[in-house]
């Protein structure tokens, strides 16, 4: 899906990123939460910032900015 679009650096900081995020997000398990951190991940890869720490940032934004609504996407 994603695989031809990004390099195997940044798919691995990506999926670390989502990880980490959803470690700490409650329900983080669930496809809807995963989903909804994946999407904040997957558009700032694609603005150029592939760090861990600016997808890992990206991803903490969704968390942080409607936590009610991720919580409750599941």
């Amino acid at each position: 899906m994603i695989d031809g679009c990004f390099d195997r650096r940044t798919l691995s900081n990506m999926e670390v990123a989502l990880e980490r995020v959803c470690a700490k997000t409650p329900r983080g398990e669930e496809h809807e939460v995963r989903k909804r951190v994946a999407q904040a991940i997957v558009r700032c890869a694609r603005s150029g910032r592939t760090t861990l720490g600016a997808l890992t940032e990206a991803g903490e934004r969704v968390r942080v900015r409607d936590p009610e609504k991720v919580a409750k996407s599941a």
